[in-house]
């Protein structure tokens, strides 16, 4: 359990005068009251011992049967019942003394017992872990948080926040609260409605992130802002995601370039991975790398730098090729993609077999492979490629005897997401050290996109970031060739958050909009009081909000979101513990003027 209460004195009443965790042998003789759950229960025969368990830790308590009675409570206690006991703390026995408790050099002869509350039959055990559905832990998540390592978590949490408050409030930065109950936006993700009973067919939303109320305060003259803030969008669960909600810590900052950004966020970092966890930050500063470069070496926007394994584009190779699948890929928008495995072109064919299966599951019509064995090049694409073309491959790519390498080719795009899955894929083959901390910045971003479907330029990241170069890029420059003051923190392939240097001039915010086919008047109607308080003075700024639930799971080495949450929802948005959502009374929906209309359920047929 937490040490953290170490440092601070319990108060001293009749339940307790000390902590069952912070007891050692320098207590000994002395007299002491402890609060706790009966985390197990020994009885001996001629002693009944007992495992007391508070947030601190756990501590022994013996009772002996010369007190009769208090021999025979302790006794009949079920475990996780609540108790208080008074006595003498006295030292073990050399043979006796447990090295895994911090109190496991004394025990705590009891005098007195006060049985506070009887716990009943569990649905699962506290003391001991075992196997238990996710349903059964959500539905009795009080329970839940006893177990050691998830309180652990949850006080780490804690501490965490605590960290990042002091630490950016040496900063200069000020805590400042933004509205949950706001106004609906159509963009991002799917908002919380809530209806209005005092302007009947009118909704608030509960705020996706207080990104607009964070630039107004820039504009309002705060110069540095923060919050632990909660955010809401109704979308899909997944490991690293919380249906529902979640929280960031966002910030923004007037006055600031992309690199004075970096380098708070890197000290705030670094600064809580070395006083908070026995993690390492592979390299610091962390390494930037451009969105076409990660793309083109990783495959994705969120690596994970500890993979020992790196993309290859080998698309010149095959210009003039014979091979008319490579050489038909290597014009414009297209390419050809390359993964070398060392020392594994002598796998079974079932392992050819396994990461064909997977390329076919990320969209690829297969996965055509070389293997450079001592007898020679194998493999499906060796009779497509002339003994010149492989001699040029295996010079330009490093491959040894042994090795095997995979291709992909296609729309450049599409082969580099396709190939960065089989990196992920192949990452099994290593060991990565959950100990290291492969920070990155992904940035520079563009600033558009082509819209297949609707044949038209679409922003391609965030509509309200300062394109590199402002006004002059969008007045000269080829839509598709701008990038934006856009970035993304990564770490160990998760994505802490995403952020930007913002567009505060409305003039160039008019003129970003045009080339994405909106005219000033839609910007008007849908942005107006951002356009608006811009006008009146706006300083430049930026800002980020890293994920403080994902922070939370990285540090704990949780491969689960909810494992760092006190009170979560499960995969489908449910709260099983307090039964929600639930249904209200009719009384509810008259007070608001609403009307149910739900899809009727099919009829079984018989």
């Amino acid at each position: 359990m937490s040490k953290a209460a170490g440092h601070i004195e319990p108060l001293k009443n009749r339940f307790r005068t000390d902590y069952c965790g912070l007891l050692s042998p320098e207590h000994e003789h002395t007299s002491v009251r402890l609060a706790g759950w009966v985390h197990r229960k020994r009885d001996h025969g001629g002693l009944v011992f007992i495992d007391l368990r508070d947030h601190t830790g756990i501590c022994q308590l013996v009772f002996q049967p010369e007190h009769e009675e208090l021999f025979r409570q302790a006794g009949q206690l079920h475990a996780e019942s609540v108790i208080s006991v008074e006595g003498s703390v006295i030292r073990r026995a050399e043979a006796a003394i447990n090295p895994k408790l911090a109190s496991g050099g004394i025990e705590v002869l009891a005098t007195q017992l006060s049985v506070e509350s009887h716990a009943q039959p569990l649905p699962f055990p506290v003391a001991d872990e075992v196997q238990t559905s996710e349903e059964l832990r959500l539905k009795y998540r009080f329970i839940d948080l006893r177990r050691e390592k998830i309180h652990e978590n949850i006080i780490f949490r804690s501490r965490i926040t605590a960290a990042l408050r002091h630490y950016l409030e040496e900063r200069e930065f000020i805590e400042i609260q933004t509205p949950i109950l706001t106004s609906s936006s159509p963009e991002g993700a799917r908002d919380f409605l809530v209806p209005s009973r005092l302007h009947p067919g009118k909704f608030y939303a509960l705020p996706q992130a207080p990104q607009q109320f964070k630039q107004l305060l820039m504009v309002s003259g705060f110069p540095r802002y923060f919050q632990i803030a909660p955010c809401f969008r109704d979308e899909d669960a997944r490991a690293d995601r919380s249906p529902g909600e979640f929280y960031q810590l966002d910030m923004e900052m007037a006055f600031i370039e992309q690199d004075d950004l970096f380098a708070i966020l890197e000290g705030m970092f670094e600064h809580l991975t070395r006083t908070m966890s026995r993690k390492r930050i592979t390299q610091f500063p962390f390494p930037r790398i451009s969105f076409k470069e990660v793309m083109n070496r990783y495959g994705t926007d969120k690596p994970d730098l500890r993979i020992p394994l790196e993309i290859a584009d080998v698309t010149p190779l095959f210009v003039n090729s014979g091979f008319k699948v490579f050489a038909s890929n290597t014009k414009e928008g297209c390419c050809v993609k390359a993964l070398v495995l060392k020392g594994r072109g002598t796998e079974s064919r079932l392992f050819y077999d396994k990461a064909e299966k997977r390329a076919r599951e990320l969209g690829s019509g297969g996965l055509a492979y070389i293997q450079f064995r001592e007898e020679g090049p194998k493999g499906p694409l060796v009779k497509f490629l002339p003994e010149e073309e492989l001699s040029v491959l295996k010079s330009t790519l490093g491959v040894e005897t042994g090795d095997v390498v995979f291709f992909g080719a296609g729309k450049w795009e599409q082969t580099c997401k396709i190939m960065g899955g089989m990196r992920n894929y192949f990452a099994d083959l290593f060991t990565l050290d959950p100990d290291e901390l492969s920070f990155c910045w992904i940035v520079d971003f563009p600033m558009y996109e082509y819209n297949e479907e609707a044949k038209k330029i679409d922003f391609s990241h965030n509509p309200f970031s300062m394109p590199q170069g402002e006004m002059e890029a969008l007045q000269t420059m080829q839509p598709l060739d701008i990038l934006a003051y856009q970035y993304d923190i990564v770490c160990n392939g998760i994505e802490l958050s995403s952020g930007a240097i913002r567009n505060h001039r409305p003039d160039i915010m008019y003129k970003a909009f045009e080339i994405a086919g909106y005219s000033r008047e839609e910007v008007d109607l849908r942005f107006g009081h951002m356009i608006e308080a811009f006008k009146l003075g706006a300083p430049p700024h930026g800002g980020i909000a890293p994920g403080l639930d994902r922070l939370v799971m990285i540090l704990r080495d949780e491969q689960n979101i909810r494992e760092v949450i006190a009170f979560p929802m499960n995969q489908q948005a449910e709260d099983l513990m307090m039964s929600a959502p639930s249904a209200v009374l009719p009384q509810q929906l008259k007070e608001l003027g609403l009307k149910l209309d739900l899809p009727k359920k099919e009829e079984k047929k018989i």
